[in-house]
């Protein structure tokens, strides 16, 4: 149903440039990947609005490494298994765990600026983590803190070179090796892009849901790339929604990082109750599926949109300093989270699946890899552990760059390459409304909680929308959209397979946990269908 390609082509017909390395994304992944391959490697890193639009640049909580001297990659390995429920590839979590730290150092040297207390890095602690080894910076302003270094770093490079306002629309595979992708460039006219090695680093999939944490580029675009090119995606049921969110009319779907909780914030309902007692031992600080899923049932049973973040018992002057960035925006509202009880809800806001990599980054075809949320590289399980994402896109960033220089160089293809499929004139449905059809079928039938008849009737509705497949499409927002079905599908689909409840997936018809079915991965090719993939490390 899904085609292995959005357009037609012949690369004969279309502009071409070669170079070593092709980056697509530039958050956190794609430029520190960029920087450290540009040290043997021509580099082009391909982003479709600027190097400031990524999920990276609104990153608040921090970066999760050992630091501290009572801290241990042993205790940091056991927080990151127990959060991803079985599901970790226990290999990938001692990788992140061990070589975390030295990539915390390498982005120091890059000339990111983290908090510093009492002349020590200052560290602090997040849902799921039994000590503090949260790296922040500004506060609450980690991620952007790390773009702008690494963008800084980037624009001093003379190996590398930044393709801004490009839309990277289908890789090229031939033969089970990818030979590089398909670009439109800002006036229209497309490029044919080759390299020794292409990096798929363009992020997650969180515009899937009409209340999100992302940006508007976050639309699966390298995971349905990938797909369609012949990739395995892996565990795409598992998808993690925040559980606070700021949700106070006029205002946008602003996150209030876990660091508030983690700073001793507690959670009430609309009558001013604290709730969490109810549902983990741990609390506010429980694992982010717990205790989203908690606040959802208090809503449900006050009748409320909303429940309440309470941080006002802390002194104000802690807060301002370590939250500056959100005290600042929930004071644009006329909330003072020194004072006031801030009203938050669940939302959307990361991917814990996405394209299957091995612990080189490389996925099932030669030359192709995938770094940061677009990946799936077995670290996050069932369940992301707070402030791990940005730690795993340095550790095998580094990985990938040191396995591509490995790489022999890309023979050119002796054979025509393109691709010619039956097309229509576009639909008469405008994509604005397609767009938002896909994201409220997402919303109810594959949220946060998900059953058997919800899926099928979410499936249905997202097939009867794949006319998109097989018409000419030229505009950027038809590409998002194709990207975004894509993804929708693979989701839904990997929700009704796995039928259980475990981390982010939640199965009303089956609640519990079953592991001697279901600890196994959920893995989907474009012509193989769903298959599985057993864990049998313990």
């Amino acid at each position: 149903m899904i085609p292995p390609y959005l357009i037609d082509f012949s690369l004969d017909d279309i502009e071409q440039t070669h170079t070593d390395v092709i980056i697509i994304g530039a958050g956190i992944a794609g430029l520190y990947t960029a920087i450290k391959a540009s040290e043997r490697h021509r580099v082009l890193i391909i982003t479709k609005k600027s190097l400031f639009d990524s999920n990276t640049r609104y990153a608040q909580g921090g970066i999760a490494a050992v630091i501290a001297e009572d801290d241990s990659p042993a205790y940091h390995r056991q927080d990151t298994l127990v959060a991803g429920a079985g599901l970790c590839s226990q290999e990938a979590v001692n990788v992140l765990v061990h070589e975390g730290p030295a990539g915390v150092q390498e982005l120091i040297n890059m000339g990111t600026a983290f908090d510093v207390e009492n002349g020590a890095l200052a560290l602090t602690k997040e849902g799921a983590h039994s000590h503090r080894r949260i790296l922040h910076a500004n506060g609450d302003a980690t991620g952007y803190e790390i773009v702008r270094a690494l963008a800084d770093k980037v624009k001093g490079l003379r190996n590398l070179t930044v393709w801004d306002d490009h839309f990277a629309i289908d890789l090229v595979a031939e033969g089970g090796e990818c030979r590089g992708v398909i670009v439109q460039r800002p006036g229209g006219a497309r490029v044919f892009v080759s390299g020794k090695a292409t990096v798929v680093c363009s992020g997650g999939t969180g515009q899937l849901y009409r209340y999100t944490t992302n940006p508007e580029v976050a639309t699966g675009d390298g995971i349905a790339m990938a797909f369609r090119a012949g990739a395995y995606v892996q565990d795409m049921e598992f998808i993690q929604f925040h559980p606070t969110v700021l949700c106070y009319p006029g205002a946008p779907r602003f996150l209030i990082s876990e660091a508030v909780r983690g700073e001793g914030a507690v959670l009430r309902n609309i009558k001013g109750e604290r709730f969490m007692e109810k549902y983990h031992h741990q609390l506010e600080l429980a694992p982010r599926d717990v205790v989203a899923r908690a606040i959802l049932s208090e809503m449900e049973a006050t009748k409320s949109t909303f429940v309440y973040l309470d941080i006002s018992h802390e002194p104000d002057e802690m807060i301002k300093h370590r939250f500056p960035t959100i005290y600042e925006t929930c004071l644009q509202y006329g909330l003072d989270l020194t004072c006031d009880w801030i009203p938050v809800a669940p939302a959307a806001h990361y991917m814990m699946g996405g394209i299957k990599t091995d612990l080189n980054g490389e996925t099932n075809i030669r030359r192709l890899f995938a770094c940061g949320e677009t990946s799936s590289t077995g670290v996050h399980g069932a369940n992301r552990l707070a402030s791990n994402s940005l730690s795993e896109a340095i550790v095998f960033g580094r990985r990938i760059v040191d396995h591509i220089s490995q790489l022999p160089p890309l023979i050119p293809s002796e054979t025509r390459m393109d691709y010619q499929a039956e097309r229509r004139e576009h639909s008469c449905q405008p994509v604005v409304e397609r767009r938002l059809k896909l994201q409220k079928v997402m919303v109810r039938y594959a949220g946060l909680r998900r059953q058997a008849d919800g899926l099928a009737k979410g499936l249905d509705e997202l097939k009867r929308q794949c006319t998109i497949f097989h018409v000419n499409l030229t505009k950027r927002e038809e590409y998002e959209f194709a990207n975004l079905l894509t993804c929708a599908m693979l989701v839904a689909e990997s929700a009704s397979w796995r039928e259980e409840s475990r981390g982010a997936h939640s199965r009303e018809d089956y609640p519990e946990r079953d592991d001697e079915c279901w600890r196994k991965h959920t893995l989907v090719h474009r012509e193989r269908g769903i298959t599985e993939e057993r864990i049998n490390d313990v």
